[in-house]
């Protein structure tokens, strides 16, 4: 266990340098969103656009795969709207702020190196197929269910058009997109360009991750501590329960998938949960506390998935 926290640890440490660093004045809050423009809005599209141009689409888009993953995050939202709402006795808008939190894995930041620090770069085939459709299934999802809760605001139809264009307007789904577009079309482009590439690529994680930390420290643990908690334990346990479950048990599914479908659903809360409740002005003291506490919870966590998926 002491081996597989030390796997772990190192991702964390940049976090919390960043954190660190914002806190005590040594990398100013306007530095971290810069940093935080760069990585999301440059290095990781090329990361992700290198990902998917390359990528063996059939190898690796199985609908298992995705089913696997995908049921475990529906469900622990579906749980997450129902504590809110009965346990906690927020308003249904409220309930499904909440439940984002246990749907919106922070895939990418912290899910891509966890997997390369545990498998190598070998093993991240099977997280890009997942990632592919993380950010419009979430989203889609959570939107849906807000529109139809929820009493105010302009309709459903309005809402999803105006976040769907914001979502393709997104770097992060415009990497995506032309990684698939290259890959389908068999465009082989000049050497120089994928060289400049693979220079954007390396910078884009430990950047991405100290800036997390810098982003960290916007956020408090308010007095909602106990909701936040119920969505760090359905996405830091009861998500990968399931993705663990159904991979093993019922599609019995190649190790590598296997380890993608777990360790994806074991990653916190992503930032994302609190764009969602603010984008609704709904139980955001809720969603920052889920993304702080559930971040700080996954180092021990995910050690103890790793060292689980080790046994297999």
């Amino acid at each position: 266990m002491l081996g597989l926290i030390e796997i772990v640890l190192p991702v964390f440490l940049i976090v919390g340098a960043g954190y660190a660093a914002t806190r005590a004045k040594l990398f100013s809050d306007p530095a971290a969103d810069g940093l935080m423009v760069f990585t999301q809005g440059f290095a990781i599209p090329c990361l992700l656009f290198a990902a998917l141009a390359r990528l063996d689409l059939g190898a690796v888009f199985d609908w298992r795969l995705l089913v696997s993953f995908y049921t475990g995050a529906a469900i622990c939202f579906a749980l997450g709207v129902v504590g809110a709402r009965v346990i906690f006795k927020r308003r249904p808008g409220e309930s499904v702020a909440v439940g984002f939190g246990a749907l919106f894995s922070n895939s990418v930041l912290l899910g891509l190196p966890i997997m390369e620090r545990a498998y190598g770069t070998d093993a991240l085939a099977a997280n890009f197929a997942i990632i592919a459709i993380h950010a419009p299934f979430c989203y889609l999802l959570g939107i849906t269910t807000m529109e139809i809760v929820r009493a105010d605001g302009k309709g459903a139809g309005h809402t999803v058009k105006a976040v769907g264009r914001a979502m393709f307007r997104n770097s992060l789904m415009i990497g995506l997109a032309l990684g698939f577009a290259v890959n389908l079309s068999g465009v082989e482009l000049p050497s120089p360009l994928w060289a400049a590439v693979d220079l954007m690529v390396r910078a884009a994680l430990p950047a991405a991750l100290f800036g997390l930390g810098g982003i960290l420290t916007r956020y408090t643990l308010s007095a909602q501590i106990p909701q936040a908690a119920m969505v760090g334990v359905l996405s830091l346990i009861v998500h990968p329960s399931i993705a663990w479950g159904l991979s093993v048990h019922v599609f019995d599914l190649p190790i590598e998938f296997v380890r993608a479908a777990v360790v994806t659903a074991a990653m916190a809360p992503g930032v994302n949960t609190y764009v969602f409740a603010n984008l609704y002005d709904r139980a955001k003291g809720v969603a920052a506390s889920a993304v702080l506490l559930s971040t700080a919870l996954s180092v021990l966590s995910v050690s103890v998935w790793l060292w689980a998926l080790s046994t297999l």
